[in-house]
């Protein structure tokens, strides 16, 4: 890792320099995602009088499944085209214009272009979002040891940008016009890439060229290849809007659900019985394999909050306060707010209890936050029961239930990172990150399915889709629990030689 004096100087809060660059362009980046996808759902299943596109909610609640587990999905290769292509700093950029496009179709009033915008926004993300996170730790030597408070900060950052966009996008989408909250993440993320392009000196040669550069025959092969799924993408694409091949959001859902699963499982299994890994290896690989259940299952309740809990909120939650409507967006606000104020509490937790000597397995604490994610859905069951009955319930219940959801996040989200980085073999840990990675896509996509179940017409099922929910998910949650009592021992198995990689993008706001 080569560096220059002004990337490690000292320039922002004690910090290299180029942490601003990579703070701001990461705040407002997730000010135009966080904004846009918090839209996304209400957009779709508003009626065509409220000047939305009218899909049912399984159709809606499915290609928003599909939408942000492609996002993490296309993380990968985006990952692979900077360390073998274009080098973070030129992905990172030209991923955020692909976004800043993506917004800015979405913007136009549009059916046709609707999936357009989608498309490029799930890629354009795929690009920016590991290759900005992998920056940070460029701008740090191996030993520094700022290096950890450098991320805390940048994922400050993410936690403001989100609220930013749940407010400013949330804002005039409801309430002026669904393409003008489409338009102000555009600006969000032009804003973006201006303070990138005007700071990106800052960066010194991070990451400016390719870590590990193809042959120029390797690297044309290679072009070739991406421009030829880009175009098969376009063809795609253009039938269905055509109407030549039919789309249905919820079949396609299910067959991708099954296809990364089965990637997943294929990969885990390669590397397992592939890997000539050695017996200690296998035994925390078994402890690992608990933790990336865990995190699939987690997901998929804890992503419920822009799909069926978002129309709760717009359908079945008392929003007035005066003569003011609150936009049913500005829900989702309460997960980032309440991860800035509980986040050093937890950190804190988690050291003391280290200090007495009692540091649960990391399958225990993923157990633990999973089950405390399943109670907020048993407080929506009561809700839910509310609502049946004809009542618009309380503000507070989505409140409770996101404070419980955020609590879960935080027992489990970093735990899982670090669980990936200390229990993956060492000559496999950048792929093992990427098949953990595979986790979160699981976990909207299937959370898109769930989310299919809410019926706005039929308030009735509404307590039973949150009681299965919780029933799963404190099911799932006690058989990892029990399992991790004997995992603790595999965690330990072996010497004690697993290096920290860097953080990966998880789809909550603790880590991006």
């Amino acid at each position: 890792m080569s560096s220059q004096p002004q990337q490690n100087s000292d320039g922002f809060f004690g910090h290299p320099k180029g942490l601003s660059t990579l703070f701001f362009t990461e705040m407002w980046e997730r000010m135009s995602y966080y904004g846009m996808r918090a839209l996304l759902v209400l957009f779709m299943t508003a009626s065509l009088q409220q000047e939305g596109l009218a899909f049912t909610v399984a159709a809606a609640t499915a290609i928003y499944g599909l939408y942000t587990g492609a996002v993490y999905f296309l993380g990968l290769p985006g990952g692979w085209i900077a360390d073998r292509l274009l080098g973070g700093q030129r992905t990172v950029w030209y991923g955020g214009i692909i976004i800043m496009c993506g917004h800015i179709v979405l913007a136009i009033p549009s059916e046709h272009t609707f999936f357009i915008g989608l498309i490029l926004v799930a890629t354009g993300t795929g690009l920016l979002k590991p290759n900005i996170s992998a920056l940070v730790g460029h701008l740090y030597a191996d030993d520094d040891v700022r290096r950890d408070s450098g991320y805390a900060l940048y994922y400050m950052g993410i936690n403001i940008g989100s609220v930013l966009g749940y407010m400013i996008c949330g804002y005039f989408g409801e309430k002026v016009g669904w393409h003008w909250g489409f338009g102000a993440a555009a600006v969000g993320m032009a804003i973006g890439l201006v303070q990138y392009r005007k700071t990106i000196g800052n960066l010194g040669d991070a990451s400016l060229k390719p870590e590990h550069p193809m042959t120029p025959a390797g690297e044309k092969k290679a072009w070739s290849t991406i421009w030829a799924i880009v175009g098969t993408v376009v063809v795609i694409t253009a039938l269905t809007m055509s109407g030549v091949i039919a789309f249905d959001p919820v079949a396609v859902a299910k067959y991708v659900a099954i296809a990364f699963t089965v990637i997943f499982f294929a990969y885990y299994a390669y590397i397992y019985f592939g890997g000539k890994l050695t017996q200690a290896e296998k035994k925390r690989m078994w402890a690992l394999f608990l933790v990336c259940v865990a995190s699939a299952c987690f997901w998929s309740g804890f992503e419920q909050a822009g799909s069926s809990l978002n129309l709760f909120g717009r359908d079945f939650t008392d929003r007035m306060i005066g003569s003011f409507e609150i936009p049913a967006s500005w829900f989702q606000n309460v997960n980032p707010m309440f991860i800035i104020i509980l986040s050093p509490f937890f950190a804190a937790l988690w050291i003391n209890l280290g200090k007495r000597m009692i540091s649960p397995s990391y399958g225990m604490k993923c157990a633990i936050g999973l089950i405390i994610m399943a109670t907020g859905f048993i407080v929506m069951f009561f809700a839910a029961q509310q609502a049946a009955a004809g009542l618009k319930v309380a503000p507070m219940w989505l409140v409770t239930t996101y404070f419980l959801h955020t609590v879960g996040e935080l027992c489990l989200s970093p735990v899982a990172l670090s669980a990936v980085s200390k229990l993956s073999p060492r000559r496999f840990a950048g792929q093992m990150m990427g098949v953990f990675v595979l986790t979160y896509s699981i976990g909207n996509i299937i959370a898109g399915l769930l989310a299919g179940n809410f019926d706005p017409n039929n308030v009735s099922e509404l307590p039973n889709l949150y009681l299965q929910i919780a029933i799963f998910s404190i099911g799932i949650g006690a058989v990892i629990a029990l399992i991790s009592l004997k995992s603790k021992s595999w965690e330990g198995q072996g010497e004690d030689h697993i290096e920290a990689i860097e953080p990966a993008e998880a789809p909550a706001k603790t880590v991006g």
